[in-house]
């Protein structure tokens, strides 16, 4: 039966000296190294503050702080790496700027063979010692190694999603009495919440069951904005499928494997599915490019990213176009996930590589810089002192202006990313003084225009 990572044996029969750290991309993008020299990687996370965690699958989390991977793990759990085990999933609380809070899916060894999903606190670029707290233990897994999940993330209801494998059993994928095969719902501290669609159906932990009928959902993704999710079940020989997070679903399998011939009411066909054409075996990463600043052209926004693990390629797929699928990116050595940072760039973890690389977007040909001006306040004017001052600029550009930061003396008071660009400004309460405002206008193609002027506070 067709794997994910137990392929890797057979397309890694290559030197450390041929593997590109490159993807080729579409003209105006550009591929840059993050970061190499991770071993066997399966998942990663990005911090609120910039920082990549990647898991290996040997049980250490690694750490890539300003494009460096640093030598001391974040923490090491001890795991059954057999197969496709191994340390699996990685989330961040969504209050982890305040409580620092890491969650992670594993293989635990004891006291038998199991996956299991932890939170650990975090103190700087390593875990507190003796932090784990155990949120969920799942079934115990037969003698096989394939089909664990695996992908973790918090939805906008605030809830832990949780991607779990049949264990290479499909009849698990259709039982209620087993969370194995299923996608998962539980709150931050393991409980499970009274809403999900089959608590009244099931009893004990297998009220967390949101969603059944999957037999490897490696990775899914949320749409920021949106809250809409789609998860990549990894087929059996001839489907890949991306699916419609909706709760209560049934998606299928082991019965239908993409779409179901003939229809079945009981199940929900995914919205795409691609064949395996013998290039292809696995579908991995999934990412909706809405981030906070748009860095790509504006045609890319909701658009959904995702790869294939032996096609080393990534695609995406338009839900406002009728599921429109297009090429993206080629080249790249055993893509396992796909990530989008608040600023814009698309970040994919290459296994084969063991790389975190960044696509960006830079038109090509384009440095002339973004015109901007500030509107308001006029250049010498009097502010109040203690008052709140709206600082407003324009701002024009051949490939699109992505924001405008507004500065005082230096000092970055805001951003604001949709025209009209505004700021409110607090005036300090020295009397005489002048300052300096700023406004910077940055475009796709990563050009920044200025415009100054000054003004004085009584």
């Amino acid at each position: 039966m067709k794997s994910v990572l137990c392929v890797v044996a057979t397309l890694l029969m290559f030197s450390s000296a041929h593997v590109a750290y490159a993807a080729t991309v579409p003209a105006g993008f550009t591929d840059s190294l993050v970061a190499a020299g991770l071993t066997n990687p399966t998942a990663m996370a990005l911090a609120p503050d910039g920082r990549i965690f990647v898991c290996q699958q040997n049980g250490a989390l690694r750490v890539i702080k300003n494009g460096a991977l640093l030598a001391t793990p974040f923490l090491t759990v001890t795991v059954d790496s057999s197969g496709e085990r191994g340390l699996l999933g990685i989330a961040f609380d969504p209050n982890f700027v305040s409580n620092q809070l890491v969650y992670i899916y594993y293989t635990a060894t004891t006291p038998t063979i199991h996956n299991r999903i932890s939170r650990f606190t975090a103190s700087g670029d390593v875990a507190l010692a003796g932090s784990e707290v155990i949120v969920m233990d799942l079934p115990n897994l037969s003698t096989a190694t394939n089909h664990n999940g695996g992908a973790l993330h918090f939805g906008p209801d605030g809830q832990l999603y949780v991607a779990v494998g049949d264990n290479a059993n499909g009849a698990n994928a259709q039982s209620l009495s087993t969370r194995l095969g299923k996608m998962l719902r539980i709150t931050s501290t393991g409980a499970i919440p009274t809403d999900n669609p089959f608590f009244n159906q099931t009893t004990g932990d297998n009220r967390a069951i949101w969603a059944l009928g999957v037999r490897n959902p490696f990775t899914f993704s949320f749409q920021a904005g949106v809250g809409r999710m789609f998860i990549n079940d990894v087929g059996q020989n001839t489907w890949e499928e991306i699916n419609d997070g909706i709760a209560g679903s049934n998606y299928g399998w082991p019965t239908c494997e993409g779409f179901c011939n003939p229809p079945n009411p009981n199940f929900r066909d995914p919205i795409f599915a691609y064949m395996n054409d013998g290039s292809t075996c696995a579908i991995t990463g999934g990412a909706f490019y809405n981030p906070q600043i748009i860095q790509f052209p504006s045609n890319f926004v909701g658009r959904y990213f995702f790869a294939d693990f032996c096609g080393g390629w990534i695609r995406t797929l338009d839900p406002a176009n009728g599921n429109a699928v297009a090429d993206f990116a080629t080249g790249i050595s055993l893509p396992v996930d796909l990530q989008v940072s608040p600023d814009g760039f698309l970040y994919y973890l290459a296994r084969g590589s063991g790389s975190v690389n960044r696509i960006g977007f830079a038109a090509t040909g384009d440095n002339i810089p973004p015109t901007v001006s500030i509107t308001n306040p006029a250049n010498g004017a009097i502010v109040a002192r203690k008052s709140n001052v709206t600082i407003t600029a324009t701002a024009s550009d051949n490939v699109g202006v992505t924001r405008v930061d507004f500065l005082v003396n230096g000092a970055l008071q805001c951003s604001d990313t949709t025209a009209p660009y505004s700021c409110t400004w607090r005036v300090p309460g020295a009397m005489n003084k002048t300052y300096q405002l700023q406004a910077r206008a940055f475009d796709q193609a990563g050009n920044v225009g200025t415009a100054s002027i000054q003004v004085t506070a009584r």
